[in-house]
């Protein structure tokens, strides 16, 4: 089970939200409840952001222009992305 660094990160600013939250006088199941949803919605975010952000771009972004690569060319410049001749 490997854990990015963002993940851990994010495990233990979870935590220390949780101990805030019983530091303020909740009681343990509901700071955990809250640290849970917390966690699984930045979790859903993050991935829902990666997806669409994948699907902006597609095969890539050209680095002549920095537009979309669509069909293996950039429609500005018209430079065949793979083969550089």
């Amino acid at each position: 089970m490997a854990y990015d660094k963002r993940e851990l990160l994010l495990i233990v600013g979870v935590m220390f939200f949780m101990i805030g939250l019983l530091g303020a006088g909740l009681p343990l199941i509901y700071s955990v409840i809250i640290a849970v949803a917390i966690y699984v919605g930045i979790k859903v975010y993050v991935g829902k952001r990666k997806q669409s952000i994948a699907t902006q771009l597609g095969q890539g972004m050209c680095a002549d222009c920095g537009s979309k690569i669509e069909g293996g060319k950039c429609p500005n410049c018209d430079t065949n992305w793979r083969n550089d001749n």
